[in-house]
């Protein structure tokens, strides 16, 4: 697989993406430092790909490389599927540019790189790739078995974490978090609910308003969200998240007949 893992390796690097070499069948690096000695550098990565036999591949990931979903398949124990099917029909994958089966049957779709930090929701089965972290990618094998590109999908976008994560673990909300306002008053629930995300910090501002936008669907589905997106603002958030994030919390709020995300059916 040298020859193989070499081209699709020069192929990522001239994406702009990371590489470096792994075991062969394994995810343990083989470069001293790992993933960070991630790199993009033609003449290295064909020192390192032709040094080491059948190498595997993997991808630094956050910027300037791929964010990666990662769906896992543990078989009995449960998988991802269910999970990712929900962040479908909440509109939060419409950004993934590539679909690819891993050797469990899970799933890994690829987003463009951020800065975020990694995640890890082992409820649902779901991991999240972003700076500091890697993935294996084709044509590498663990057991025998292959990550196989299913898919390209000519999409373009990132996909907000910290949205993923209220949507499938809403108990888990910052400290910060006002008692939900008695029904019946949503005029007063709307003006209390923007004053608490125009006070919400970096790295809590889009999940704040995701939240705040889903407790005033829940009194009025036709609430005017306008005022939410004020204090969006007001928080530092730009047009163009904070109208991903509202559309994403009318989305979720609505019933939606039952979904199979289709690379799960091909698990």
């Amino acid at each position: 697989m040298t020859g193989a893992a070499l081209h699709q390796a020069l192929a990522y690097a001239r994406r702009g993406w990371p590489v470096f070499p792994c075991q062969p069948g394994e995810k343990i690096p083989a470069t001293q430092h790992g993933f960070r000695d991630a790199t993009t550098d033609e003449q290295r990565i064909t020192t390192w790909f032709t040094r080491h036999p059948e190498p595997n591949l993997a991808i630094a990931t956050g910027t300037p490389g791929p964010d990666v979903l990662d769906v896992d398949q543990h078989g009995p124990a449960g998988n991802g599927f269910t999970a990712f099917a929900r962040l479908h029909r909440a509109g939060l994958l419409t950004g993934a540019t590539a679909y690819v089966r891993t050797p469990s049957g899970g799933l890994h779709a690829y987003f463009t790189g951020t800065s975020q930090h990694n995640g890890h929701l082992p409820g649902h089965h779901l991991d999240f790739r972003s700076q500091g972290g890697y993935i294996l990618a084709p044509p590498s094998h663990v057991d025998g078995h292959p990550y196989q590109l299913i898919k390209t999908t000519g999409n373009c976008g990132d996909l907000d974490w910290d949205i993923v994560t209220q949507l499938l673990q809403p108990q888990r909300q910052p400290q910060r978090l006002q008692p939900r306002p008695a029904p019946g008053h949503a005029v007063e629930a709307l003006t209390h609910l923007a004053r608490w995300v125009a006070t919400q910090p970096e790295g809590n501002r889009n999940a704040g308003l995701f939240w705040a936008a889903n407790r005033a669907l829940e009194a009025d589905p036709a609430a005017d969200l306008s005022p939410l997106a004020a204090a969006a603002r007001q928080a530092g958030l730009g047009d163009p998240e904070i109208t991903r994030t509202l559309n994403s919390a009318r989305r979720s709020s609505q019933p939606r007949p039952d979904y199979q995300a289709e690379a799960g059916d091909r698990r």
